[in-house]
């Protein structure tokens, strides 16, 4: 090969088995420490064609972790001869050259393959997929279709991550932060969502205390977000595992339903009692109203705090407001709300000729108030809390939310889905969700502390990427990497860490 502008060349080495993906192993053993491969292999039973439920899930796990946006991309860890050769003896470890054999008699025909291929995976995702429910489907109707067994059995997988984190890490509060995400797709069977393209809307219930997925609900793009969020919010609070004992809520406009307010209000759930909430406020002409009639004087300087408690102002205010919805003044006995206006001055930019823009464009309300012209927005809450203070509180959700949204489709394989069928993206969402969570568990019980607010980019630079050879001496497997104490101590570290979750009971106690 001639030289070009450095005097380097590349060869290829047919001796040594190296991997660039020297950290990734770690994750799968939090995988089989917590329970989750335990429970993926107990509970579904769908083989194809010789592949275990358990290899495949884990494949697409470990794709995502890697940095693989497709299932195409499973080719580039088959190629990765050192993970090929780890993958490949630890799924035999332990068993005789007979008992090896008999092993791989489970393949049709003989496979020399560590992973399965882009087409074994699809074929699998395939299973997941109810196709009579397709037949139910009308046009222009908002349609959630129902699960069949396999895909349930897949969902409630992730309550063993969620009841493994609480046990090692208990916490008593739970703030449930409900919003849905937009995820769009070129697939011919996808429809449009809201924002005119096609795609699919899952809809997030996220655990704010224990940064985890509590649950998810794949959608299609046209299912509204607020769609049977009460329903939603039920099925969340029973995957809490013990020891919540407070349950918080905070959703976006797609929440301001009556059902969702006063079930939270009313204290409807037997476990929890009253669930005290922030939703948004729909702007209506009769919120308008009641916001003209707020005194100026009654208007209250919004205040952030940074990272290191200080204080500053906001160009934005807030103020009580004086408003009886007509679905609340039904019954003296309907629980007590309180709504909380917000404004800022609208300072409208000036458009370029032939892109005018109405107010009916803008993405919030406006309205003249004696001031000026005001964005408005609007808060609902059953909580005591300051009127700043529950601001502050209720923003929180923005913040997690959309730093979970773009994780899910950036970060993690979200964002490209493999099948024009329904089940089989909703199993490709699902599995990324589990992904999610494992990686929640290995940041928040093994990791550095540095580590807690690392994205995937992040983690993958320092640990998930790291060179080594892989060989095997004494029947025992070993990973070679290059000379380095920083990151051989941080290995050892969140080994030693591990080892300590699978053998010594739960690390923190409150």
């Amino acid at each position: 090969m001639t030289q070009n502008l450095f005097s380097y060349q590349y060869q290829e080495s047919s001796k040594s088995a190296y991997t660039s993906l020297g950290g990734l192993p770690l994750f799968m053993e939090m995988a089989k420490i917590s329970g989750l491969s335990d429970t993926i292999k107990r509970s579904l039973k769908l083989n194809t064609q010789g592949w275990s439920d358990q290899e495949i899930i884990e494949s697409i796990m470990q794709l995502n972790i890697s940095g693989g946006d497709c299932v195409e991309d499973i080719d580039r860890l088959e190629a990765d001869q050192g993970l090929n050769n780890l993958t490949d003896n630890l799924a035999y470890k332990g068993m005789t050259p007979t008992e090896k054999e008999e092993a791989e008699k489970r393949f049709r025909t003989s496979t020399e393959r560590a992973f399965p291929s882009a087409s074994s995976i699809r074929r699998y995702l395939e299973k997941f997929h109810n196709e009579e429910e397709e037949e139910k489907r009308l046009p222009e109707t908002a349609f959630i279709p129902a699960q069949n067994g396999a895909l349930k059995s897949l969902i409630s997988a992730n309550q063993k991550l969620v009841t493994f984190l609480q046990k090692q890490h208990p916490c008593q509060e739970a703030t449930l932060d409900q919003d849905a995400t937009l995820a769009q797709t070129h697939k011919e069977s996808a429809l449009y969502c809201y924002e005119k393209y096609k795609a699919y809307q899952p809809f997030n219930t996220y655990w704010h205390e224990q940064k985890i997925l509590l649950h998810t609900e794949f959608r299609d793009g046209n299912v509204p977000a607020g769609f049977e969020q009460k329903r939603l919010l039920e099925e969340s609070l029973n995957l809490l595992p013990q020891g919540v004992k407070k349950v918080f809520l905070r959703s976006d406009t797609a929440g301001y339903q009556e059902n969702l307010l006063t079930y939270c209000a009313a204290g409807h759930n037997e476990r929890f009692g009253v669930i005290e909430f922030a939703i948004g406020v729909k702007v209506t002409p009769a919120f308008k109203e009641s916001v003209k009639e707020i005194e100026e004087k009654d208007w209250h300087m919004i205040y952030k705090t940074d990272e290191e408690g200080n204080k500053y102002e906001t160009t934005q205010e807030w103020a009580e407001v004086c408003f009886v919805p007509a679905w609340a003044a039904k019954s003296k006995k309907n629980p007590d709300y309180r709504f909380i206006a917000i404004r800022e001055l609208f300072s409208a930019q000036p458009c370029l000729p032939g892109i005018e823009t109405t107010s009916q464009d803008l993405p919030f309300q406006t309205m003249a108030l004696k001031s000026g012209e005001f964005k408005i927005f609007g808060v609902i809450t059953n909580r005591d809390l300051p009127g700043n203070e529950l601001i502050e509180w209720y923003r929180k959700r923005c913040g997690d939310s959309e730093k979970v949204h773009s994780i899910e489709k950036s970060d993690l394989c979200g964002g490209q889905f493999p099948s024009n069928k329904f089940g089989a993206n909703a199993a490709w969402w699902h599995i990324m969700v589990l992904t999610f969570n494992l990686i929640v568990l290995m940041k928040s019980l093994v990791l550095p502390k540095e580590f807690m607010k690392k994205r995937m980019k992040g983690l993958r630079f320092h640990l998930i990427h790291i060179a080594g050879c892989v060989i095997q001496h004494a029947r025992q497997l070993i990973i070679k990497i290059s000379k380095n104490a920083k990151i051989m101590n941080l290995i050892q570290s969140v080994r030693h860490r591990l080892e300590a979750l699978a053998t010594a009971p739960p690390l923190i106690s409150t």
